[in-house]
């Protein structure tokens, strides 16, 4: 049987308005969000890939990754100084795609993702 985790996790806050090199690009997040729903808070982030060293030609795009909902907001910071706060995965389908709409409604992205 397949065992999803929800306990707690460690999520370092990404560094806002940092670009970040990755394959074919690279990546930034812009915004850090915490969306209240269904009496708990949800924090996610808002960014943008734009994909100009490839062989196949240039694009981009905006998307959000959802850490979780808070558990402990920003409680202690990592080896780099980065905020690290617990967030509690969100695993259960139906709830993820109430989230997904809500976020895109909100931020006008296509991509939502789930940490």
């Amino acid at each position: 049987m397949l065992s999803i985790d929800t306990d707690p996790q460690e999520f370092v806050h990404p560094r806002l308005g940092r670009q970040v090199t990755a394959i074919g690009g690279h990546y930034v997040f812009g915004k850090e969000i915490r969306l209240p729903y269904n009496g708990r808070e949800i924090l996610y982030f808002v960014g943008y890939a734009v994909l100009d060293s490839t062989c196949c030609g240039v694009g981009g795009c905006a998307y959000v990754l959802v850490a979780g909902y808070i558990r402990q907001w920003k409680y202690k910071k990592n080896h780099n100084d980065g905020p690290v706060s617990l967030v509690e995965p969100i695993n259960d389908q139906t709830v993820q795609k109430q989230i997904r709409n809500l976020i895109q409604k909100k931020e006008m992205v296509f991509q939502v993702t789930f940490n």
